[in-house]
């Protein structure tokens, strides 16, 4: 079977495609960075992550509505408590890894709507 090769793809070692051990991944999104690079701040995230789904829903996040501003007021909220404390007292986890599920959830709703082409009605306010 023949494939057809994006004009794209290339081997970062300039290797032919059909040479053995090339992998045309040069300028590809290195996904591994962040994953094993922030194991550990990942890890926490996941630990919030997982409280939010046994205290609400599974995923339930992602129908709160107005949830890009609420998500955003409760980042700052965590970014801002955690000067006076490392860890939140109701929940036990770390104020920052709250305020990066936040910022996670925040995000993921912005590409959403961008995504679904949708007007930005759910895009943070603008200050008055």
């Amino acid at each position: 079977m023949q494939f057809a090769q994006n004009d794209n793809e290339s081997d970062p070692l300039g290797r032919n495609p059909h040479t053995p051990g090339a992998k045309l991944d040069a300028g590809k999104n290195r996904l591994g960075l962040v994953v094993l690079g922030f194991s550990r701040a990942l890890e926490q995230v996941g630990r919030v992550g997982t409280y939010g789904a046994q205290k609400y829903t599974p995923n339930g996040w992602m129908s709160v509505p107005e949830g890009i501003d609420r998500y955003t007021d409760a980042m700052v909220r965590h970014l801002l408590s955690e000067s006076r404390e490392a860890t939140d007292t109701d929940t036990n986890h770390l104020h920052a890894a709250l305020a990066a599920w936040n910022a996670l959830a925040r995000l993921d709703l912005m590409l959403r709507t961008q995504r679904d082409g949708r007007i930005d009605c759910d895009a943070p306010k603008s200050a008055p």
